[in-house]
């Protein structure tokens, strides 16, 4: 080869290389004459985007026209177009510009319209342009800042960094992201994530039904999605002005792969493409639990949270399409095995249908009728059975009710005490469904109280409370429930005898005092005896009002309370290992090992969290400290004392109040009389790890007013240095795991900064110390700084 053929080559490959860099610098537009068909894609000029035909599955006949991101190997459409009207094979599609300057999909063959944008476009002179955020921009030729159409004004299941979802006010106009029907299947399916009128986020299923609310905005996230500003930290921006209420988000990285989507079974979630490891790293859903999805299993079904799999027909039902469900699409749910022998009989009674209990603590399905005349199970069980369209009946504490129809959102719950009434669900079966031995008999007695307490022993209380109630022998107690919460109303004569007239004192405090109650010679209660008629009262009110109502494994449990005149007595599960502060400060306590240590302050920080978050009111605690940490047989972590909690509602993120904590606990800005917010309990939970570290109490160095030895001080300079090794408690020998140690002060130095906004929210707080979400630096509080400035010691109205 000569070297003029050498040259000539060069030449050649030159222009090639410029001619394709020339076509992929055009290949993010479709204009007239140009459009896309068959593998033709578009490429964002940052190469993040791509559009284009696509199907989802290899075997599938339908065509889809949508966007994806380009550097994830497996296309996941991020929006489609038609997914109500896929390209079916063997047509082959083509977008286009139409005649009329909109974007169509056509039929190649025939050029009829498959799909179009339907915009008022005012020019036929349009072209349309896939943007570096992933909007494809439907504008006119001449001018760019005339938009007729983009896709971000019509979501999918996905909202893009820079999109907006809720209401345009001035053309009513409302974008929300709507589920997929299954995970091949682009039609619109049931769940749908909007912003409602109301300036809240809403999961709902077929557009009508609330199963849940992010809360309201403060200025920073929505209150009851607080793990929004966890790991991914975007910059989230709310806008409620006369023209439009939106949500939008944008990264900090522009390069980053986030998605931020409701998937097929309808939970919200956001993920980061971690390109390392080729795969999606999922790190928020909401409701966090899938069988707090509305229907998640669709009719006739039982969602169990821990089961594998998730879903299961009841008894006598079959799965009702096997096919959608493997592809994702539960709305089918199961059917019945043998129709029931009235079916086709003009609504006659079916004499040959029987009842089938449901074992277990059940979340009774959705939209049950009252039936306030009946009396009895029997009663109840005649009403159901003498209507054919009748599918189920309940009968206990909440009375009698019935279900026509379809049955939805059955629920196995993981502990028995959560969102249970205690009552059991007989479902309609076919007589040749059932052996004898299941039909359900005559109810007769009285229903046993079963409220499980997430430790055994408290569980185990409880049964022999019912049993107590239930026997002639021992008729101790009344079982009135309070507010349909599942607390009993005890008589003051039966806790004067289960504490021999109150004369086992286990501790006190302004409150009051406690004491041990015997049930009988294996059950052990805890009885608080409320002390001055006024704040009493208002302690006892407020603690039923509040740990009356919930439910967790880190928060004590509340069995029952009695009233009489100026008594106010509270009955809560008997403690054996007392509180936190007897093993931390007291000789005759337990030294508690490292391992144990850590294990309480996840296990506090989860009950705070769930306080804060999981509860349909935001509870705050307001005094968190070690006495109010009480240890069970296992020194599993339960907060107690709930007399000085607030309860607000999650239209409130804050609460004035003059009562007071503990000195030594307070957040500054309720030293100074602002209104509180959850973050004081942030702040008093730093202050009881800093005791979780040392084993002693913060102050107990501070001599003479020398508040340099102060222990949050000490921890947040030695951060610095690299020398908290030597603030552990002596006790434990050096026999510690270092990482944690570092790890828990530094979120204790977080959640004790001055401005709230600085401390980390609890479920926040969760994260840290389970290792999902990296602890930075902190900066040392400025009212530390201060003090060793010698400005002053901290000081509090008691």
């Amino acid at each position: 080869m000569t070297l003029l053929h050498v040259f000539l080559g060069l030449l050649l490959s030159l222009h090639a290389a410029a001619s394709r860099r020339g076509a992929a610098a055009a290949m993010d537009t479709v204009s007239a004459g140009n459009g896309l068909a068959g593998r033709d894609r578009l490429v964002s000029n940052n190469t993040k985007f791509a559009l284009g035909f696509f199907k989802m599955d290899s075997k599938s006949s339908h065509t889809y026209l949508g966007i994806w991101f380009n550097k994830v190997p497996k296309i996941m459409p991020v929006w489609s177009a038609n997914g109500e009207s896929p390209v079916i094979d063997p047509i082959s599609p083509e977008l286009a510009i139409a005649g009329d300057g909109n974007l169509a999909i056509l039929n190649q063959a025939t050029k009829k319209v498959i799909w179009s944008t339907h915009a008022n476009v005012t020019t036929n002179d349009t072209k349309a342009v896939l943007m570096n955020n992933g909007n494809f921009v439907l504008h006119s030729s001449s001018n760019s800042s005339m938009v007729f159409w983009q896709s971000f004004d019509y979501p999918t299941d996905t909202l893009l960094a820079g999109a907006k979802i809720g209401w345009d006010k001035t053309t009513g106009l409302n974008r929300r992201l709507v589920s997929r029907k299954n995970l091949i299947d682009q039609a619109p399916g049931l769940y749908t994530l909007e912003m409602g009128q109301n300036r809240l986020g809403h999961l709902l299923w077929n557009s009508t039904l609330e199963f849940w609310t992010s809360g309201a905005w403060n200025g920073r996230y929505f209150n009851l999605a607080p793990e929004m500003i966890g790991a991914l930290t975007p910059n989230f921006t709310f806008i409620n002005t006369e023209n439009e209420s939106t949500f939008m988000y944008t990264l900090r990285d522009d390069t980053a792969i986030v998605q931020c989507a409701i998937d097929v079974y309808g939970q919200g979630l956001v993920g980061a493409w971690l390109e390392p490891i080729h795969n999606w790293l999922i790190n928020y859903r909401q409701p966090i639990f899938q069988c707090d999805v509305f229907a998640t299993c669709g009719p006739f079904t039982i969602c169990r949270e821990n089961a594998d799999p998730l879903c299961s027909c009841m008894k006598g039902f079959s799965l009702g399409s096997p096919k959608d469900w493997d592809l994702g699409d539960r709305s089918h749910g199961c059917r019945r095995n043998t129709p029931l022998g009235c079916e086709n009989e003009g609504n006659k009674p079916g004499l040959a249908a029987k009842f089938y209990p449901v074992q277990g603590s059940m979340r009774l399905p959705h939209e049950g009728a009252k039936v306030p005349a009946t009396t009895s199970g029997d009663d109840c069980q005649r009403i159901c059975l003498g209507n054919c369209s009748c599918t189920a009946y309940s009968y206990g504490k909440g009375g009698c009710s019935i279900w026509h129809g379809k049955l939805y959102n059955v629920k196995q719950q993981s502990d028995a005490s959560s969102a249970a009434n205690g009552d059991t669900l007989y479902i309609r079966l076919a007589a040749a469904e059932l052996p004898e031995s299941v039909v359900s008999k005559k109810q007769s007695g009285i229903n046993l109280v079963s409220v499980a307490v997430g430790a055994s022993a408290a569980a185990l209380v409880l049964v022999i409370l019912g049993l107590v109630i239930w026997s002639k022998k021992g008729k101790w107690f009344t079982s009135t429930p309070v507010n349909g919460v599942g607390i009993i109303s005890f008589r003051y004569a039966d806790l004067q005898r289960a504490t021999n007239n109150f004369t086992e004192r286990l501790g006190g405090g302004s409150f009051g005092s406690v004491f041990k109650g015997y049930l009988s010679d294996s059950v052990t209660l805890a009885v608080k005896r409320l002390e001055g008629a006024h704040q009493g009262d208002k302690q006892f009110r407020a603690e039923v009002s509040s740990v009356g109502i919930i439910q967790h494994i880190n928060l004590v449990k509340l069995i029952g309370f009695c009233c009489k005149g100026d008594e106010r007595l509270l009955v809560y599960e008997f403690m054996p290992n007392q509180s936190l502060d007897v093993h931390l400060f007291k000789a005759n306590g337990t030294v508690l090992d490292w391992s144990l240590r850590y294990q309480i302050a996840i296990g506090v920080a989860r009950g705070l969290a769930y306080l804060h978050t999981g509860c349909r009111d935001c509870i705050i605690h307001c005094d968190i400290k070690p006495e109010n940490i009480l240890l069970d047989t296992s020194f599993v972590a339960k907060i107690a004392d709930f007399g000085m909690a607030k309860v607000l509602g999650r239209e409130f993120s804050q609460a004035l109040t003059t009562t007071r904590g503990t000195i030594g606990y307070l957040a500054p800005e309720w030293i100074s009389g602002s209104a509180v917010t959850s973050k004081v309990d942030v702040y008093s939970y730093g202050m009881v790890l800093f005791e979780i570290i040392s084993g002693r109490r913060n102050s107990s160095q501070v001599e003479d007013g020398d508040y340099s030895a102060f222990f949050p001080l000490q921890v947040a300079r030695k951060l610095l240095s690299g020398e908290i090794g030597s603030l552990v408690d002596p006790n434990l020998q050096g026999d510690v795991n270092l990482e944690e140690v570092v790890r828990v002060c530094k979120v204790a130095c977080w959640c004790i900064q001055d401005d709230e906004f600085d401390r980390p929210t609890m479920a926040e707080v969760v994260q840290f110390l389970e290792g999902v979400i990296e602890v930075d630096m902190p900066r040392v509080p400025r009212l530390l700084n201060a003090i060793t400035a010698g400005v002053g010691s901290p000081t509090s109205d008691t």
